[in-house]
């Protein structure tokens, strides 16, 4: 009895075939090129200063961006990243009296708990996660105005915690901030959580095909739930990151970044329809987004200008990559 052998593919689909599951090598070539352009324009970035700057900046982004990957790959979003930031940074900086250790662990629990509520509702009662997230988002608006009123839970004295400040502004060795190694940690567990854990494989099931995941005995509720509370946890991860770097808290402080950590995810391959993509694209989509927003800055723009570039870059990138991969949303 004879074999018969599938002919090889044409190099050209090998190539759309080896970008489509390594979209990393794209975005890599991207980071460089503009990374050579803005150093030419700012020869800062070649010293050790300067390529400090993009990893200080970076790191934020890069962990709203892992929470927006996680709620991508379900198929959902979140647009309250930044409202739960907000709310973390001004819980630890008016809890600080009380030592460090409940500072931060208060701000982690504000965060779980909207991932939480997000969670519940998304996973449970079936609200569209557009929806319940700019919902969640007005409520912690309020919750913030209501707290920095006269005599509110949040009006009294916010002093940032020393230990953030540390982690959020100061240096490990060479170029590299201390709030990398926060940066490393979160990448080491997202990246070998997606691949090697149980939960995991039904984030990308769920997105992929939450019908089969239901039929196969899996909990879908359960497992939005337990993405959603850990979206939540990042975002206040990298809200007190970037209050430690500025050394202060403020209710729209970290608002600028919730675009840029959706756009981050998007030309990291990761797909919004779900079930397709990982955290290591987003790695050097939110470093590509970095070097551009520098890039911007150097060659002093206007906002709207910037605001224009801004967009039609990361819409050509994500036409780029779907030309190259051959990937569409049907």
């Amino acid at each position: 009895m004879s074999t018969a052998v599938a002919p090889p593919l044409p190099r050209s689909q090998r190539l759309r075939r080896g970008l489509t599951d390594r979209p990393v090598i794209v975005l890599g070539v991207v980071f460089v090129v503009f990374y050579l352009v803005t150093a030419l324009l700012d020869p800062s970035l070649f010293t050790m200063r300067g390529l400090r700057s993009i990893l200080l900046l970076a790191c934020p982004l890069a962990i709203f961006a892992a929470g927006q990957t996680l709620a991508f790959l379900t198929g959902g979003i979140d647009l309250s990243v930044t409202m739960t930031a907000n709310v973390a940074a001004y819980v630890a900086a008016t809890q600080s009296g009380a030592g460090p250790v409940q500072a931060l662990a208060l701000a982690l629990v504000v965060g779980a708990a909207a991932g939480l509520v997000n969670g519940v509702g998304i996973g449970i009662f079936r609200v569209h996660p557009l929806i319940m997230t700019i919902g969640m988002s007005s409520v912690l608006l309020g919750l913030v105005s209501v707290g920095l009123s006269s005599g509110g839970f949040l009006s009294g004295p916010t002093v940032v915690p020393a230990v953030l400040e540390t982690v959020g502004g100061g240096t490990l060795v060479g170029p590299v901030p201390l709030n990398a190694v926060v940066w490393a940690v979160v990448s080491v567990v997202l990246v070998l959580g997606l691949a090697r854990t149980g939960l995991g494989r039904n984030i990308y099931g769920v997105g992929d095909n939450p019908l089969a995941c239901r039929l196969s005995g899996v909990k879908v509720w359960q497992v939005l739930i337990a993405t959603y509370v850990v979206v939540g946890v990042l975002a206040a991860i990298a809200g007190l990151l970037i209050s430690g770097s500025s050394g202060s808290v403020g209710p729209s402080q970290t608002n600028s970044f919730l675009l840029p950590s959706i756009a981050a995810a998007v030309i990291g391959g990761t797909s919004i329809l779900g079930g397709a993509g990982g955290y290591g694209g987003t790695i050097v989509g939110a470093l590509v987004l970095t070097v551009l927003n520098r890039l911007l800055l150097t060659l002093g723009v206007g906002q709207a200008v910037q605001q224009l570039v801004y967009g039609a870059i990361v819409l050509a990138l994500a036409w780029v990559y779907v030309a190259v991969s051959g990937q569409r949303s049907d």
